[in-house]
């Protein structure tokens, strides 16, 4: 790959330093300081409010498709009305706000008017609310960080839950339809015809770096959801580290189309505030990467072109599929794309190789195209890679003020994290806040990470599982989870959208995968058939034998050899923690849930696809 054949993109030129101690752990960081970033993000907010009060700082869809805007100055209007009707409520970092609603325009003024006055919001996963039935993962955040008022989107969608969660007595606001008869039931406009006073603009005074801004949860999968602090430092050193890395950003304010939900630090943290910080315009994508779904996001990239653009690698795929045969969806997503990020799984090379080979069919250039690593608890961005790749899975190098400490754990390097955007701990929850921290202050993110190129840090890092998903087959050999996933996912060319490994102290690997059913459905060459049939299918069972057999003749031993596959014929479940909202899947909450699934995997029947042995030999 040339430099000429990557579109030219202002990005950063990191000065990177390490040593090796005498324990043989790796420091890693970079020599270019952290550059000053404000105390708050909403003083950025204030910036682009007057100097640029009429651009969109974000816009939505109607019921009618056209886009209704809102300026930036209509934005901090609303905000400090909001945070006055908010102050009214009595809410404090005792008594946050809860929001249980989808991504919206009154969504997030409610998440800004809160942070501009020192009061944290907590967006919660609507799904907690809309998937579950007895509600229990939702009253057990609302035990934990005792909320004062709860803003729903929707009160015939939300009510029952957020009563039974939270408490009937408790003040609730809805932007729809709020719910006739409650005590303390207040419509969003009632809170926006609020007079803002003094009082708004010395709370706004009074936050500082170490104000909690918002809590952020993780998504529970092995016991209740924990609050993770967001402080206004975490939020501000983040967006600063962000800025340096997507450089143009300071040039050319983003424009960005995202779906992913604010209730997830991705979107939640790293989009929503790289809007506000740069002064770009968020169109908010009410589209998901899911059969259903996937058409909302694929109008709205004809409509809008983004200059920085996220998905997962489903959809991605979903994206190539449909960008193959519409020339107009091509040129309106690449016209003006400066840089593609994935996240949430690995990307299968023949995703990495179809968007860049329709962008240069396109524009006549890559795109670049990158990934790294974060999590809630690290703001979240904390290692990113924009050098060009010829293949997925690079993580990068650490952002300005990001210190990796890298740990000998048996064949692999544990990673660990410092900085001013690592989160100080858990809320009300001193004991999980100190086994998060090592000895020297460094986050324990619980992944490992290898060498892209033996000893040389500046080249980057690849994921190398989860410390807590690897496991030993009955030879005592490791397998790594993460990697084998990945490579299974690729080798399977579309057919499955991930997989969970199995194997744990047996003679040999198995995988449930979740089946990627457009493919499939094609695979069968019948568009009326159930899904069920379609998984049944002899054209489809041939095709995924042949793609295991391939797998097994390029794997190295038994521990990267899957040895039998078994589709799953129920999707991952929310509320048993197996997948999040963005589609990530949890190998550890599948495994404990699917255990009849896992029995008869390895018993064999009519559901299992296994290729005799002697052929992987």
């Amino acid at each position: 790959m040339t430099e000429k054949s990557v579109r030219s993109v202002k990005l950063w030129s990191p000065l990177l330093d390490w040593k090796v101690r005498p324990d043989a752990s790796v420091l890693v960081w970079r020599k270019d300081p952290l550059g000053p970033y404000p105390d708050k993000i909403n003083d950025r907010l204030v910036h682009w409010a007057g100097a640029a009060p009429d651009r969109t700082w974000m816009a939505d869809r109607t019921t009618d498709g056209s886009w209704r805007r809102v300026s930036y100055a209509k934005a901090l209007d609303s905000v400090r009305r909001l945070s006055q009707a908010l102050l009214d409520f009595g809410l404090s970092v005792d008594r946050p706000l809860v929001i249980l609603a989808d991504n919206s325009i009154e969504h997030g003024l409610m998440a800004l008017a809160a942070q501009h006055v020192g009061i944290p919001s907590a967006a919660i996963s609507p799904s907690y609310a809309t998937l579950a039935t007895d509600f229990e993962k939702l009253a057990d955040i609302g035990r934990q960080i005792t909320p004062g008022l709860v803003f729903i989107d929707s009160g015939a969608r939300f009510v029952e839950a957020a009563d039974h969660a939270f408490g009937n007595d408790l003040p609730l606001v809805a932007l729809r339809d709020p719910p006739a008869g409650r005590k303390n039931a207040f419509s969003f406009e009632q809170l926006l015809q609020t007079q803002p006073g003094a009082v708004v603009d010395e709370a706004f005074a009074k936050v500082g770096p170490d104000t909690v801004a918002k809590f952020l949860f993780t998504s529970g999968t092995t016991g209740s959801p924990k609050a993770v602090i967001q402080t206004q430092r975490m939020l501000c050193s983040n967006q600063e580290m962000v800025a340096d890395c997507y450089a143009y950003f300071r040039d050319e304010p983003p424009v960005i189309v995202d779906w992913a939900p604010w209730n997830h630090t991705a979107a939640g943290n790293k989009v929503f505030n790289l809007v506000i910080y740069n002064g770009g315009t968020y169109y908010i994508d009410r589209g998901k990467p899911t059969p259903a779904l996937m058409d909302q996001t694929i109008a709205n990239l004809r409509d809008i072109s983004p200059t920085w653009y996220f998905n997962v690698p489903a959809g991605y795929e979903m994206l190539v599929q449909a960008m193959r045969e519409d020339a107009g969806l091509r040129e309106t997503f690449f016209r003006d794309l400066k840089l593609m990020m994935y996240a949430g799984a690995g990307m299968a090379q023949h995703t990495w190789d179809a968007l860049n080979d329709l962008a240069v069919q396109t524009v006549g250039q890559r795109i670049p195209l990158g990934t790294g690593l974060g999590s809630t608890e690290t703001g979240p961005f904390a290692i990113y890679c924009t050098e060009p790749q010829d293949k997925a899975g690079n993580l990068g190098i650490p952002a300005q003020g990001v210190t990796m400490k890298l740990v000998p754990v048996d064949d692999k390097y544990e990673l660990r994290l410092k900085g001013p955007n690592i989160t100080p701990g858990y809320w009300r929850s001193p004991k999980l806040t100190a086994e998060a921290f090592d000895e020297e202050g460094f986050y324990r993110i619980g992944d490992a990470v290898k060498f892209a190129v033996p000893g040389d840090p500046r080249q980057g890092f690849y994921f190398d599982g989860r410390i807590a998903e690897n496991f030993k087959l009955d030879t005592g050999t490791w397998v790594a989870v993460g990697k084998l996933r990945a490579q299974l996912v690729d080798q399977f060319g579309g057919l499955i959208r991930d997989a969970v490994i199995a194997g744990e102290n047996r003679e040999e690997l198995g995988a449930l995968a979740v089946p990627f059913m457009p493919a499939l459905r094609n695979l069968a060459g019948d568009a009326d058939l159930s899904d069920e049939a379609v998984l049944s299918h002899p054209r489809v069972r041939a095709e995924l034998a042949a793609r295991l057999r391939d797998h097994q003749r390029q794997a190295s031993g038994s521990a990267t050899r899957v040895m039998r596959l078994m589709l799953m014929k129920e999707a991952p479940r929310f509320e048993r923690g197996e997948i999040t909202d963005k589609g990530s899947l949890n190998q550890r909450a599948v495994l404990a849930h699917r255990k009849d699934l896992i029995e008869a995997l390895y018993a064999g029947g009519a559901d299992v696809i296994r290729v005799q042995k002697e052929v992987a030999a």
